[in-house]
């Protein structure tokens, strides 16, 4: 497993783009994991949202999210350089 760790509910709407094979394959020190679920209720319905090492990270539309899903990572990945 990676050592950083992004967190996705399986009902959240970020889960309309490949989030794992996304992340996986531009980051492959990044483990993607696909929850049932996050603990956040109503949340995911509300905006697209992942956890990055437990850092709560969300956009308006799964594509935004997922910029800064890649922004959080590099910012993890920048501690361990």
């Amino acid at each position: 497993m990676g050592a950083i760790v992004v967190e996705v509910c399986d009902g959240n709407a970020i889960t309309s783009l490949d989030i794992e094979g996304i992340i996986e394959s531009e980051f492959p020190e990044v483990a993607v994991l696909m929850n049932e679920c996050l603990a956040f209720c109503g949340l995911c319905r509300v905006r697209p949202y992942a956890l990055v090492n437990n850092r709560r990270v969300h956009g308006n539309t799964p594509e935004e999210c997922l910029d800064k899903i890649r922004q959080a990572i590099k910012e993890e990945l920048a501690v361990y350089q």
